[in-house]
């Protein structure tokens, strides 16, 4: 039988690594400005290679005679696939 000692260690053991844990996650919790700063570049990362594939679209666009958007589509769509992408492999990281 186990006897009320050895299980009163135990219990303190488990306690104080909960304490510790605790106490750690307090210390290393994000702070506001972090946590606004971590979600602009996420729309950074999103947002500029969308714009930059529509500036990119427009002027092919203006290359052809004729009214044409199918170069601005085009480009907003790779656009936005490569901004999902960064933020995936940023969110991943």
């Amino acid at each position: 039988m186990i006897d009320d000692n050895s299980r009163g260690d135990n219990l303190k053991q488990q306690v104080e690594q909960r304490v510790k844990r605790l106490v750690r996650a307090q210390r290393e919790r994000p702070t506001v400005l972090g946590q606004s700063l971590y979600m602009g570049t996420l729309g950074l990362l999103l947002v500029l290679p969308l714009v930059g594939g529509a500036y990119l679209g427009r002027w092919l666009d203006g290359m052809v005679v004729g009214y044409s958007v199918r170069w601005t589509l085009s480009c907003l769509f790779l656009g936005l696939v490569i901004g999902v992408v960064n933020v995936y492999l940023l969110i991943k990281e």
